[in-house]
């Protein structure tokens, strides 16, 4: 399933990862269909408060937690650039389905990156 909301259909996520050839494309590939299945998630559950949120947002983050062997595997990394990426990206999640009041620190709170 993919996700329906427009906004999420036109968006370019992890755009500035993918211009940037100090990331490969296929560790990002991976970050990118991450945020997809947070939408597709959101969508599925629909969280009707911002805890319930948190609780899919979390989930998400522990994945990007384990792709960061990737990306060290690669040559890579999640440091700086990527982590402000990755941020405003699940804050353009969180605001594309109606969370825009969301902390952006608490969306990826349990960030080991």
């Amino acid at each position: 399933m993919s996700p329906r909301n427009q906004q999420v259909v036109n968006h370019v996520f992890l755009k500035e990862m993918y211009e940037d050839e100090y990331y490969p494309d296929h560790v990002v590939d991976k970050g990118r269909a991450i945020l997809l299945g947070l939408c597709e998630r959101i969508e599925a559950e629909r969280p009707s408060d911002l805890t319930a949120l948190y609780v899919l947002t979390e989930a998400a983050t522990e994945e990007f937690n384990e792709l960061e062997a990737d990306f060290e595997a690669a040559g890579s990394g999640i440091e700086t650039v990527a982590r402000e990426v990755i941020a405003e990206d699940f804050w353009f999640v969180a605001s594309a389905y109606g969370f825009a009041e969301a902390d952006a620190e608490e969306l990826i709170a349990t960030r080991e990156w």
